[in-house]
């Protein structure tokens, strides 16, 4: 048995029931023309010559967007850590002058004046 024996044609195929279903015929003269075109790829691709130097400045490249891209982050990094620290001594700077209840500010401790009534026994 032969290559060709064991794979269905081009023209033919088969639908979802398994019977055969022909395909439209092709045009007069269609290998010829994939023959010809085949060539003349083949041709235009051995024609093309790569630059010597592209590697170089491939590489070049990449390495210019890689130290752009390290600066950015560090540059938004910077701007985030100063922004939080400006917003942190902010909310610390709304804090009320005056005394709070837990600390009077000389020393004494805030049971010492008069305390609430004590509830009857």
């Amino acid at each position: 048995m032969t290559h060709r024996e064991a794979t269905p044609s081009r023209d033919t195929s088969r639908d979802r029931n398994g019977r055969e279903r022909s395909e439209p015929p092709r045009p007069p003269g269609a290998d010829r023309t994939e023959r010809e075109l085949a060539e003349a790829l083949h041709a235009l691709a051995g024609g093309v010559l790569p630059d010597p130097d592209a590697y170089r400045t491939a590489r070049g490249e990449w390495l210019r967007r890689e130290r752009r891209r390290r600066l950015v982050l560090t540059v938004l990094v910077a701007v985030v850590f100063a922004l939080a620290t400006l917003i942190g001594l902010w909310v610390l700077n709304q804090a009320p002058a005056e005394p709070g209840v837990i600390f009077s500010g000389n020393g004494a401790a805030s049971a010492d004046g008069p305390s609430l009534p004590r509830p009857p026994r």
